[in-house]
């Protein structure tokens, strides 16, 4: 099957590679119809990561089933399906307290909690970005869509982003009628601001400085803030007369920079901190790593971020960080979506065909004009 292979640092290919196939009783075989290019897949093609050369790539995956194996009982081959990014046992104890996402049996790394498809340090497994993906505990993971191809680009934000930013609310502690700020306008800050509205935010401010971004936005009924045109923790303070925000969104990750693009990886989180009210909450779903090697200083480069930790505790402040347990969240957006309450797609910008994929990584990591989220066809 044809497969995209991370080769080095801003190198991928599309390969011939080994079949996907149902390896144990309880996978499923999924013919994937669309998986995306995610943001944090650009950590690792910059060569920010651990990545092993020959690893498929692409943990944001839709599909058919087209095999299982003799344990499942529930999935069905035919079925049309979205496969969470976190791959989860079911059994274990955080898997049952809801926690898929630090699933205790299938990361076999030491000291890790958790796995994904396609993804530096978590786990063996192959991604999706491919024309075909095996599926483990099929029967747990997979979440069923109605047949046919109706609302694919909004089905296929369920895997990953749409979760990731519904969850960075619900880290925050968002309550309807609150005043939102959501740093960094990638795909998953639109889609926090976007859960954020549809859950009922009085105002929400999107940060960010890239035009096409903020643009995307202010399509989603946000205040798009340019933190190239001044200060945005100033601008939010102006704009809500002084009494900033009642939670806030770290969408950006620890290459978070300033508008000359020198990398500050705590400046987003020091600028929470500043915007939040007393008491309020900061939901952090931007990636951190334990170490960087490539980071900018000494503490950077041991994953060690020196934020401003004494105004944070003075404010009595709370944050809640980590990987967005999919399931917990993936079947009510999947419902608000079918109803038309909420339509994650509006931030698609680019649909290509599997070959088109190095050409799809290069244009989205180096932000170019108009590439805000790319969707893979491997159909074509």
């Amino acid at each position: 099957m044809k497969a995209v292979v991370y080769q080095g640092t801003r190198s991928v290919a599309v390969e011939e590679v080994p079949d996907a196939t149902v390896e144990q009783p309880t996978d499923a075989l999924v013919r994937i119809t669309t998986t995306n290019i995610c943001g944090s897949d650009l950590h690792m093609y910059e060569g920010r990561t651990g990545v092993e050369q020959g690893k498929i790539l692409g943990h944001e995956n839709m599909g058919v089933v087209e095999a299982v194996g003799a344990g499942v009982d529930r999935v069905k081959v035919g079925d049309r399906v979205s496969v969470p990014f976190n791959i989860a046992c079911g059994t274990c104890r955080s898997c049952n307290e809801g926690w898929t996402s630090f699933c205790e049996r299938t990361n076999p790394l030491d000291g890790m909690q958790g796995a994904a498809y396609g993804y530096a340090n978590m786990g063996p497994y192959a991604g999706g970005q491919a024309e075909y993906l095996r599926v483990p505990y099929a029967d747990f993971n997979l979440l069923d869509l109605p047949p046919g191809d109706e609302l694919e680009n909004d089905f296929t934000m369920l895997s990953d982003v749409f979760p990731t930013g519904w969850h960075g609310t619900e880290l925050a502690g968002m309550q309807p009628g609150d005043r939102v700020a959501v740093f960094g306008a990638g795909p998953v800050g639109l889609l926090a601001a976007h859960s954020a509205r549809v859950r009922g935010a009085r105002e929400v401010f999107v940060v960010d400085k890239q035009p096409d971004r903020l643009k995307l936005a202010e399509l989603a009924d946000c205040t798009p803030v340019d933190f190239s045109d001044g200060d945005p923790v100033q601008q939010i303070m102006d704009a809500t007369t002084g009494l900033g925000v009642d939670c806030g969104v770290e969408a950006v990750g620890w290459q978070a920079h300033d508008p000359t693009g020198e990398e500050h990886p705590e400046l987003v989180l020091d600028n929470l901190v500043s915007v939040v009210k007393a008491h309020g909450g900061i939901g952090v779903v931007g990636v951190y790593v334990p170490q960087d090697p490539g980071g900018p200083t000494e503490l950077a480069q041991e994953g060690r971020v020196a934020f401003d930790y004494g105004s944070f505790f003075t404010k009595g402040q709370r944050m809640g960080t980590g990987q967005a347990p999919v399931k917990r969240y993936n079947r009510q957006l999947r419902d608000l979506v079918i109803d038309g309450r909420a339509a994650p797609s509006f931030l698609v910008s680019h649909e290509l065909g599997l070959a088109e994929a190095a050409d799809g990584y290069e244009s989205f990591d180096q932000r170019l004009d108009g590439w805000t989220k790319v969707l893979l066809h491997p159909e074509g």
